[in-house]
């Protein structure tokens, strides 16, 4: 049996203890038993580990192979540089890391550090790593639990358990057993655990689980998971494998290909190697974590916090987001949202609210307690009725408590020369004590009630029974023959900007769930309210009705439920698990601790800024600032951006790559010189292809990008006419180089100015090439509509480079390269027109097609 299914007796016999407490010598015992009442983590990996983990990737091996055929080829300094790219992104990618994961740290900070224990029948106060199973704690309102409890004596007991469960209502507690086994924890209202606080009354409870036994304690094992691939992680990986295979081929083929007629074997290894250099994006890597980098500078502006790097284009992908309720899509706070009272009664309700509570008044001013009292005492404080106005009118004279089994707390007050008694509980129970007459309107009242949670609001009936004279000693009994004050509806509201940023994600193709530990009534009527649900849609499934699915029937049924009601942390996860088993990528929102474990699994989690708990912004990819929910629209249209344009940087670079392949590959099948050196092709790989590709990363985003599905998880870098187009432009660019270079043949031009002329050729090209693929549109259409200064200071930069390249003559000695006279400067403008108007052909067309199949 769970603990709470027993009585306190069987609970105090089974952990060997008793009214006064464990003996100091079974603690002793118990404490070597159990070990301290802490939260273990898991071992850590070394900082040496982590660094080296950072050269096992595709990518970083290519590069590392390209420096190795540098050195071969007697170009030391272009080894070097790419030794300094891979050092570069290994170090960042190795800080983000060793800053990662603090969750289980933050889970520690929430333990309370002092506890009240009772030990050999004497009260002392201990460091509350200390208790073990069987210790007897003393709890007061303001007192954080120090580890799972069942509790043995309560007076008015109330708990708020909203980090833990999600639960936004403070919990009623009680001491008698419930026969339930699977009850969620939510409802073990007898039990107390680890790191909730204790809002209103006393108790007296033991301690059943320390540590990582504790429900927070399984929630931080939930935690120790490793994190998960990327999308654009995924698909860089796959990229580098098909790229590494497509260069050992055209490698391996040139090679081949040359010893077949009769070529020099060196020479056409160190063609082969040229090859290789030429193929390789050295740039990629530097140019992703540059883009990735904006965009998390951007989003910070709109206040989204990003934690770890690709989490950034991770957003593109989304196509659910489950949401928790509490402190994300509501405000966490209790409002007064409705209130009916008996014809001329309005004033003795309002004051029965202000004086009808148990909130207490620290030191400092600040009001603790329960938060559906504190918001009827806000409602009365804002219409000039404060409780002491309201004890001026009505002098107290004592108070009835709350308990659960009544569910109504009554106060007496002084009514001029009467007595008055105050009364407020559940409406089920408070018509139990209404007079006959009163009675007669039972149904409309208990109708009204039902109509009111059915619109998600928390409904209390007010009562009242005057008496001639004071009655004495303060009993329940007393509570009978009351006369129907009136009712008020309190809710915890939804925020004001969600509705909308609902909607933007609904037509953005993305779906929202939410889940949440409230009752299931409250979560549909939240979500309706929300448009997450419509009104034909299938009622909230509660955690318990989850457990009866298997893995199989749960998958076929995720994708056609919005709402999930009384969830238990290890059902979010599940929830989580079984739409990306079902081909989703999903995004988590949430604040409290128990969305930390499904934060970690989501593709990405995000935490509120304000509201949420360390313990979730620790476990979370990206933080909401302002805790606003428009914040993720903003966040995933930063995210599709951001990956368009890395689209954008690869159709740029591996085109121009291709031309580079073709161009050193055709010239000397045609019987011409090898029209790039292995400097040339390093300076257009890092510096031609890198800064504008640093540029086109910041490229606006398209006017519709929000009217777009999300990104398939598992779309290919080249889907969409990525691939097709890189072949067409590389073959149209090489088509021009080795055109050029034909005609300077049959002039007689010597080969080094050959080389200079297609080195110079090439680059301006390239420019050309990032400057017609900034959109699918035409660069005459597009034009006035928005300029991307840093690509034009890039062209600017690297055309005043290729220009020192030429006529510099330390350069010249570097690159071995000669200047170009007036002629082949008008002979390279008129090939680069030719050029520019090729490419936006076939922009043109790319544009058409992309079209087409939207509208199919």
């Amino acid at each position: 049996m769970h603990w709470h299914q027993q009585t306190i007796e069987e609970v105090l016999s089974q952990l060997k203890s008793s009214p006064q407490g464990l003996s100091a010598g079974s603690v002793g015992q118990a404490l070597q038993q159990h070990g301290k009442n802490i939260l273990v983590e898991k071992g850590r990996r070394s900082k040496l580990s982590i660094l080296l983990a950072q050269f096992k990737n595709i990518m970083t091996i290519i590069l590392a192979i390209a420096a190795g055929l540098s050195f071969v080829l007697g170009e030391p300094i272009d080894g070097y540089v790419i030794i300094a790219i891979i050092l570069g992104n290994a170090w960042m990618g190795f800080v983000q890391e060793d800053n990662a994961e603090k969750s289980i740290e933050m889970l520690r900070k929430m333990a309370a550090g002092k506890a009240m224990v009772l030990r050999d029948g004497q009260q002392t106060e201990i460091p509350a790593d200390e208790l073990v199973p069987g210790d007897i704690i003393h709890l007061a309102a303001g007192n954080v639990v120090p580890a799972d409890a069942r509790l043995i004596e309560i007076s008015s007991l109330k708990t708020d358990e909203s980090a833990l469960t999600g639960e936004s209502v403070p919990v009623e507690k009680i001491i008698d057993p419930i026969p339930d086994e699977t009850i969620a924890i939510s409802d073990r209202r007898n039990m107390l655990f680890k790191g909730t606080m204790v809002s209103n009354g006393t108790a007296n409870a033991v301690i059943t689980s320390t540590g990582m036994k504790t429900e927070i304690g399984q929630i931080a094992d939930m935690l120790n998971v490793d994190d998960r691939e990327t999308p654009l992680q995924k698909r860089l990986h796959k990229f580098s494998k098909q790229l590494a295979v497509i260069v050992i081929l055209i490698c391996a083929a040139v090679f081949f290909m040359g010893i077949q007629r009769g070529e020099p074997k060196f020479l056409m290894f160190l063609t082969a190697l040229s090859l290789a250099v030429a193929a390789l994006p050295e740039a990629l890597p530097a140019v992703i974590t540059i883009a990735l980098a904006r965009g998390a500078r951007r989003l910070v502006d709109q206040k989204a916090l990003i934690r770890h790097l690709p989490a950034v284009e991770t957003l593109g992908s989304v196509t659910y987001i489950c949401t928790d309720k509490t402190g994300t899509l509501t405000q966490n706070v209790m409002h007064v949202e409705k209130l009916e009272a008996m014809p001329d009664l309005d004033q003795l309700l309002l004051h029965a609210m202000a004086l009808n509570h148990d909130l207490q008044k620290t030191d400092d001013g600040k009001i603790h307690g329960d938060s559906t009292e504190m918001a009827m005492v806000e409602y009365t404080d804002a219409r000039g009725i404060t409780k002491e106005s309201a004890l001026q009118r009505y002098p107290a004279e004592g108070v009835i408590p709350f308990d659960s089994d009544r569910m109504r707390m009554s106060s007496l007050h002084q009514n001029e020369d009467q007595k008055i008694l105050l009364v407020k509980g559940a409406p089920v129970k408070m018509v139990d004590v209404l007079t006959s007459a009163a009675k007669d309107q039972k149904e409309k009242w208990l109708e009204t009630n039902r109509q009111w949670a059915s619109e998600g609001l928390r409904v209390l009936f007010f009562g009242y029974k005057n008496m001639d004279q004071s009655p004495g000693a303060l009993k329940p009994d007393l509570e009978n023959d009351i006369e129907f004050l009136g009712m008020v509806g309190l809710i915890d509201p939804p925020r004001e900007d969600v509705i909308d940023a609902i909607r933007q994600c609904k037509s953005a193709g993305i779906n929202i769930i939410m889940i949440t530990g409230d009752q299931a009534l409250t979560a549909d009527a939240i979500a309706s309210r929300l448009e997450i649900k419509d009104k034909d849609a299938a009622a909230a499934m509660t955690g318990m009705e989850m457990e009866k699915l298997d893995a199989q029937k749960l998958k076929e049924n995720i994708t056609k439920l919005n709402v999930y009601a009384r969830v238990s942390p290890e059902q979010k996860v599940r929830i989580i698990e079984s739409l990306q088993d079902a081909g989703q990528f999903v995004a988590m929102t949430g604040d409290g601790v128990n969305d930390a474990p499904s934060l970690k699994r989501a593709d990405i989690g995000i935490a509120m800024g304000i509201t949420g708990t360390d313990v979730a912004k620790e476990a979370a990819d990206m933080i909401l600032l302002d805790d606003h929910f428009n914040t993720i629209v903003k966040a995933v249209k930063e995210g599709r951006r951001i990956y368009e344009n890395i689209r954008k940087f690869i159709l740029y670079v591996l085109s121009c790559n291709a031309a580079e392949i073709l161009v050193i590959l055709g010239a000397p099948l045609i019987g011409m010189a090898v029209p790039l050196l292995p400097t040339h092709i390093l300076w257009i790989n890092l510096v031609t292809d890198g800064l504008p590709g640093i540029a086109l990363t910041v490229e606006p985003a398209e006017p519709n990008v929000m009217k777009q599905k999300p990104i398939p998880p598992g779309e290919n870098l080249f889907a969409r006419g990525i691939g097709w187009r890189i072949i067409v432009t590389g073959i149209f660019m090489a088509s021009i180089c080795i055109g050029m270079q034909y005609w300077l043949v049959q002039k007689g031009t010597d080969v080094r100015t050959q080389q200079s002329f297609i080195f110079t050729l090439l680059c301006l090209a390239q420019l050309e090439n990032a400057i017609s693929l900034r959109s699918s549109v035409s660069m005459l259409r597009r034009w006035g509509q928005y300029t991307n200064y840093r690509l034009w200071y890039a062209i600017g930069l690297i055309v005043i480079l290729q220009a020192m390249l030429l006529y510099v003559p330390f350069l010249q000695r570097i690159f071995k390269t000669t200047g170009l006279s007036l002629e082949l400067i008008g002979l390279l403008a008129a090939a680069l027109a030719v050029h520019f108007a090729g490419l936006e052909i076939i922009n043109f067309i790319a544009g058409k097609l992309k079209s087409e199949n939207k509208n199919r």
